[in-house]
């Protein structure tokens, strides 16, 4: 048998048992930094917050808007925020913009619980909130546990407020009611995707009443109505124009008497957005590099601020025109015929407890390293972007020579059920693009669960494909 036979076979290696102590060490050290990204950006709007914070720490500057008079050309890093819930990032590299950008694309929207727009009404004497569930979840998750509130609520004015209640020691929480187990015997005879209605998802938030005539109504209603004018100066029809998410309260933490693993809220696809960030930090890259976080994904990437508008390609024709002093299309066409991208999202991980929907040869592992999907999709490949032989050629050449840990995976059994990502978005700009991400436990959970050696592969990987030439 040939010495080199055992390269001939693809195996998935566990990032930890082949990294030496000191790569062990770094991963747990980077780790603690994503946890307090993760504990504070619970929503878009945090998010970017927290990138535009990192970005004018490392010298970025928000755009000019190419024009006539613009004096700023692209001669250092640079961001855009579109409406306070997307960001993009660009650092130059040292070949021109039309040479082809690197790209890593993830979306800072997770799962989560809105206000309706007429949220709040009483009920035998108590108050609560109405609430749209957004994206897919088990809506039984979401009961009996602790839930924070964050957002934004514009007034007619043109202030607006922002909102942040439940995370501090100080502040309240909220919370959703379940039936006892005593009384839910039908309940539970159900199929789970029908035992808690959508519209049941009601949010507690009182049970005081103001003082008032005896057979007057809603007094509870009204006495929550007081105590928000009371601190934030709002009315109820606030809420019409108001941008609140309801989210599991809590920080992200350690996981496992080993502390390998990290449990919180939103690491879809907030993990990828964090390393991805940290990678462009951290690298002088030969092509012009760009991070771009954006919302919607968890609903169909429809609205400005999402993979589908034009922000994107406004944003690269600014890049071109500041270093060109030219607007042209067939420029912008070119450039990105010329790039390269990673729609850097997350995917499954396979778990022992549930092995009958898994395809094993098939579905990542916790801990063997960014994964690589050259599709996602449902079933027949539907709603899906596939990256072409010769771009995953050079991802995964990118990956073995700077010797991250990786491993292929997919979504599960054929009909099982499936996912997608941004990628088909920016194919239609025809780059060449790939689904590369962190595997999870439990995602969509209101706490999900990721891998420490993972997360650090990520942030490698990101680091590797900006630096490839």
């Amino acid at each position: 048998m040939p010495e080199n036979s055992k390269n001939l076979l693809f195996e998935k290696k566990f990032a930890f048992d082949i990294w030496d102590d000191a790569t062990k060490k770094a991963a747990f050290d980077f780790a603690e930094g994503y946890k307090k990204f993760l504990s504070f950006a619970k929503t878009e709007r945090l998010a970017v917050d927290k990138a535009k914070e990192s970005a004018q720490k490392y010298g970025f500057k928000e755009i000019e808007h190419a024009g006539p008079s613009t004096k700023q050309g692209f001669n250092g890093p640079v961001y855009s925020i579109n409406r306070g819930k997307a960001i993009i990032l660009a650092k130059p590299g040292k070949r021109p913009v039309t040479d082809g950008l690197r790209l890593v694309l993830a979306h800072i929207d997770s799962p989560r619980l809105d206000l309706k727009m007429v949220p709040l009404y009483e009920s035998e004497h108590l108050a609560f909130l109405k609430t749209h569930y957004y994206g897919g979840i088990k809506k039984h998750q979401w009961s009996t546990i602790p839930l924070a509130m964050y957002g934004t609520i514009s007034k007619q004015d043109g202030t607006s407020i922002q909102i942040s209640l439940g995370d501090n020691d100080s502040d309240p929480i909220f919370m959703i009611s379940d039936l006892l187990v005593h009384l839910s015997r039908q309940q539970m005879e159900k199929k789970l995707d029908e035992a808690v209605p959508a519209e049941t998802l009601n949010i507690i938030v009182g049970s005081l009443a103001q003082k008032g005539k005896e057979q007057e109504r809603d007094l509870v209603k009204k006495n929550i109505l007081n105590l928000l004018r009371e601190k934030y100066n709002i009315s109820e029809e606030d809420f019409v124009s108001a941008d609140l998410e309801i989210v599991p309260a809590g920080q992200a933490r350690d996981l496992g008497f080993d502390r390998s693993l990290i449990a919180g809220y939103g690491h879809d696809d907030r993990i990828c957005a964090f390393t991805a960030l940290e990678a462009m930090m951290s690298v002088d890259p030969e092509y012009a590099t760009l991070v771009v976080l954006v919302d919607k994904e968890e609903i169909g990437s429809e609205g400005v601020t999402s993979a589908n508008s034009n922000f994107i390609a406004d944003f690269v024709s600014e890049l071109i025109y500041l270093e060109t002093a030219v607007h042209d299309e067939n420029v912008l066409r070119d450039t990105f015929f010329k790039s390269k991208a990673i729609s850097a999202d997350v995917t499954t991980a396979y778990d022992p407890d549930y092995a009958d929907v898994y395809d094993i040869n098939n579905t990542a592992k916790l801990g063997a390293g960014i994964v690589v999907e050259r599709h996602l999709g449902w079933r027949g490949k539907y709603d899906t972007s596939e990256a072409t032989p010769d771009y995953t050629a050079f991802i995964l050449n990118t990956l073995n020579s700077a010797k991250v840990p990786w491993q292929a995976g997919g979504f599960g059994k054929v009909d099982l059920g499936g996912g997608g990502t941004i990628s088909m978005y920016l194919a239609r700009l025809n780059m060449d693009i790939i689904d590369m991400g962190t595997a999870l436990f439990s995602m969509h959970a209101p706490f999900e669960i990721a891998s420490k050696a993972d997360l650090y592969s990520t942030y490698l990987a990101y680091k590797a494909f900006f630096e490839a030439k």
